[in-house]
């Protein structure tokens, strides 16, 4: 049961994560296989539910970093966005600009909007000083209102 209810709580995380940095349905579906596989390998035990979530993020944005480093892997085009993470009209238009942006960019949008994460969590889970998150945070910002705008103004 409990392999049951943590893949509930989290493969919708790790699907996004994955789509955001691989850009790619499959690739993203192949993702939430591996990851959970190495979860039930590893029989990792979460001190509590933040345990869990930092876990899988993590390991997931391992994952899809070693899939990148292939060649092959970084000459996909993006695609359509899938019906997994298809939501309201507005919120597929931000996705499709979000996942433009280079990933550094990506993640902390994504764990700081999405996910609901701190300056310092990020810190933590991305390996990185808080205030390079902040920066990266305010210049994701920025390309995405400037990408917005510019959207906007063709309307």
């Amino acid at each position: 049961m409990e392999l049951k209810d943590i893949f509930e709580r989290q493969h919708k995380r790790v699907y996004r994560i994955a789509m955001l940095m691989l850009n790619n349905v499959s690739d993203a579906e192949d993702a939430v296989q591996n990851v959970f596989l190495k979860y039930i390998e590893k029989g990792s035990s979460f001190e509590d539910i933040e345990h869990e979530k930092a876990w899988f993020i993590t390991v997931t944005r391992n994952y899809c970093k070693d899939q990148l480093k292939n060649f092959w892997k970084r000459n996909v085009d993006m695609g359509d966005i899938p019906e997994q993470i298809q939501g309201e009209e507005q919120d597929n238009e931000l996705l499709e600009h979000i996942m433009k942006l280079p990933d550094k960019y990506k993640e902390v949008i994504y764990l700081f909007y999405y996910e609901d994460y701190s300056i310092r969590e990020m810190s933590k889970i991305l390996d990185r000083k808080e205030s390079t998150i902040q920066t990266q945070l305010k210049t994701a910002r920025d390309k995405l209102k400037k990408v917005i705008q510019e959207v906007r103004k063709y309307e």
